[in-house]
């Protein structure tokens, strides 16, 4: 299994959304190393049932899954995962077929459902890297998503309460979902860097290097 960075660099970025693995990937991108975003990818597949309902971009997937508790979020939750998986195996096949391809992924905050054949041909074929946010950066994740959703796979921890608005049962019940998702990027990736130490490193000018460096020591 992959423990260290090697050549070709090949890094898988987990965490929640929010986190910074958008941030990091596109950086890194900038100095010139492959990436995909799997959310894009996913949006990719999904611009047929999107464009049906209107929606584009990925906040119109968002739209699209609705909250929780809407009719259609269950059905729409199980082709959102589907596609992931999609998307994943395809990027996974291209890098086992290719030895020396390079590859910086950001994966989605949901990248631990897509199954056990997944996870570990990701372990295997990447270094994966945990984004870990404190508690409090954790409270501010369920701020952002409360005011400017994003798509979100809730895998049964959405329990509302009689009477209780989706909102505040989001409220409740996200932190439940952190907690839970906490423990199995922790599972999955070969090391975990907390976010508050890579804040300094984002207003570098040379932040990408920075950021391979930082890793770099976690894994040494």
């Amino acid at each position: 299994m992959a423990s260290q960075l090697s050549s070709p660099l090949r890094v898988a970025l987990v965490g929640m959304s929010g986190a910074g693995k958008t941030f990091w990937t596109k950086r890194l991108a900038a100095d010139g190393r492959h990436s995909v975003c799997c959310d894009d990818r996913i949006e990719e597949r999904l611009k047929s049932r999107l464009a049906a309902g209107g929606y584009a971009g990925i906040n119109g997937v968002a739209a699209w899954m609705g909250w929780p508790d809407s009719a259609t979020y269950a059905q729409c939750e199980a082709d959102y995962l589907a596609e992931e998986i999609a998307v994943l195996d395809e990027v996974l096949t291209q890098l086992e077929r290719d030895r020396d391809r390079e590859q910086i992924l950001d994966t989605t905050g949901s990248v631990i459902y897509t199954g056990n054949n997944i996870l570990m041909r990701l372990r295997r074929q990447m270094t994966i890297v945990y984004l870990a946010a404190s508690a409090q950066e954790q409270q501010l994740l369920i701020e952002r998503y409360l005011n400017d959703p994003k798509p979100v796979l809730w895998r049964g921890a959405f329990q509302p309460k009689p009477g209780e608005a989706p909102k505040e049962t989001v409220a409740r019940c996200y932190p439940v979902l952190i907690a839970a998702r906490r423990q199995s990027y922790e599972a999955l990736a070969h090391r975990a860097v907390p976010v508050a130490d890579l804040q300094a490193l984002s207003r570098q000018d040379d932040a990408g290097a920075a950021f391979l460096e930082k890793i770099r020591g976690r894994l040494g």
